[in-house]
This record gives structure tokens, C-alpha cells and sequence, in this order.
């Protein structure tokens, strides 16, 4: 676990809304028609599409919270799909815990 790169990632108020976003999917995006459940996270484009960012730029945001360990993707076909790495997110959230 890299503190410092979390705290990057973190750092950013869309990216953390992403990491909020994706603790209750059901609250905050529309049901996946091709799948019908979010077990394997969310489509990019939803995230996308709520953040109101350029694809390239949401990209670039999961792209770094992916190197950080906060999101794991799947592979459906051509779709990517993120959810949260939640024992990274409890690591984290102990680690400050103890050393704060």
C-alpha cells in the first residue's frame, strides 16, 4: 500500500466522489442492461457520464486510482468495469488510524 499515492488520488474531489459514488452503485447509477447487477463494479461510461467529464479525463482519474489499489477493474467484451478495493480502502483507513 502506497500512502503517499493514495493521498494523490484522494486529493481530487471528483475522484473521491467516484470512490463514494462506487460504495452504493445502486444510489448513484442507472442498472447495467448488459449485465443486470454491479457486482463487477460500474461501467466507465456511467462514471463518466455523472462526473460530466470528457471520457479521456475520467479515464486518466481511473487510470490513477487503479496504480493506487482504490478500484479493480473487470473486462465484460469491450466494456471496463471498476468497483472499490474494499480491504485496500480498510488497509488504508487503519493505517491512519494507528499512525495519526
Amino acid at each position: 500500500m502506497n500512502i503517499i499515492e493514495i493521498n494523490k488520488v484522494l486529493s481530487n474531489e471528483t475522484r473521491l466522489n467516484i470512490l463514494k459514488w462506487l460504495k452504493d452503485p445502486e444510489a448513484h447509477f442507472p442498472p447495467h442492461n448488459d449485465i443486470n447487477h454491479f457486482n463487477d463494479g460500474v461501467c466507465v461510461q456511467y462514471i463518466g457520464d455523472k462526473a460530466g467529464l470528457s471520457q479521456s479525463t475520467i479515464s486518466q482519474y481511473l487510470t490513477m486510482m487503479q496504480k493506487a489499489g482504490l478500484i479493480i477493474p473487470t473486462r465484460h467484451g469491450k466494456w471496463t468495469y471498476y468497483k472499490r478495493n474494499e480491504k485496500l480502502i480498510k488497509q488504508y483507513i487503519q493505517f491512519l488510524d494507528k499512525s495519526l
